[in-house]
């Protein structure tokens, strides 16, 4: 089994900063794409951002030049620095990571439970 655990969110004025963190753990042979993604109130899930194993990244336009992603390979830890928070950025953030195990060929994807970040105005 595959854990993903979420932490680092919490209540913010606009135009703060908030940074989270996702740990993988369990029984892990290797972590491909790892990223996160938010839901709103209301709203679909949606990507946020995503970091491959060797570190290239990719953004939602609405989170580019705010937002920055990172990984810890040796840690299986993925984070995400948020700045310039603003109050449409309120929603559950959850860690996303295609995970291979041991005995496995090939990766499956596996979700944390969601941190939930409020941006107030």
């Amino acid at each position: 089994q595959v854990q993903l655990v979420e932490s680092g969110g919490g209540l913010v004025k606009a135009g703060g900063s908030l940074r989270l963190s996702c740990a993988a753990s369990g029984s892990i042979f290797s972590i491909n794409t790892m990223g996160w993604y938010c839901q709103a109130p209301g709203k679909q899930r949606e990507l946020v951002a995503t970091i491959t194993s060797g570190g290239v990244t990719n953004y939602a336009d609405s989170v580019k030049g705010r937002f920055a992603i990172s990984r810890d390979n040796a840690k299986n830890t993925v984070y995400l620095q948020m700045n310039s928070l603003k109050p449409e950025d309120t929603a559950v953030y959850y860690c996303n990571a295609a995970v291979r195990t041991p005995r496995a060929s090939y990766a499956l994807e596996y979700w944390g439970k969601g941190t939930l970040v409020t941006v107030s105005s």
